[in-house]
């Protein structure tokens, strides 16, 4: 499993000052764009020196209790799947009182940045993924 901290910030928060349902996935990006770096696959290192590229093809979310603006949350995602040619993240947001928040889920594909077309998953990144997957089982 690995773990993200923030808060939410005013520009996350609709005119109540709660979290913006849209928000949520956002959030979770941003978890996943910090994942992807520690890993050593950040989006910076992908789009410089790989010839594939990480859509997200599928996105869920279900907002369970509200968010309000200064909150700090955690994040927790784990590995829920790794396919040939994809993987899936599940996430769990908390609040501070380690209540669960939201949840949600991400599905991503390798593609070429040549064709557009699904490529297997590169073994350096099957291998980190796998990696996480092991913790959490």
């Amino acid at each position: 499993m690995f773990t993200y901290q923030t808060k939410i910030h005013l520009h996350d928060t609709d005119a109540a000052g709660r979290l913006f349902f849209a928000n949520q996935l956002k959030i979770v990006h941003d978890a996943y764009e910090t994942l992807l770096e520690t890993i050593s696959f950040g989006f910076a290192d992908i789009i410089r020196e790989h010839n594939f590229f990480l859509p997200i093809v599928q996105c869920e979310a279900e907002y369970k209790k509200p968010l309000f603006v200064g909150d700090v949350i955690e994040i927790q995602i784990t590995v829920a799947k790794i396919g040939q040619t994809s993987f899936v993240f599940a996430y769990k947001l908390f609040n501070a009182a380690g209540e669960l928040v939201g949840t949600a889920k991400t599905v991503h594909v390798t593609v070429s940045d040549e064709t557009g077309e699904k490529v297997p998953l590169p073994d350096a990144l099957r291998d980190k993924v796998r990696a996480l997957y092991n913790q959490d089982n």
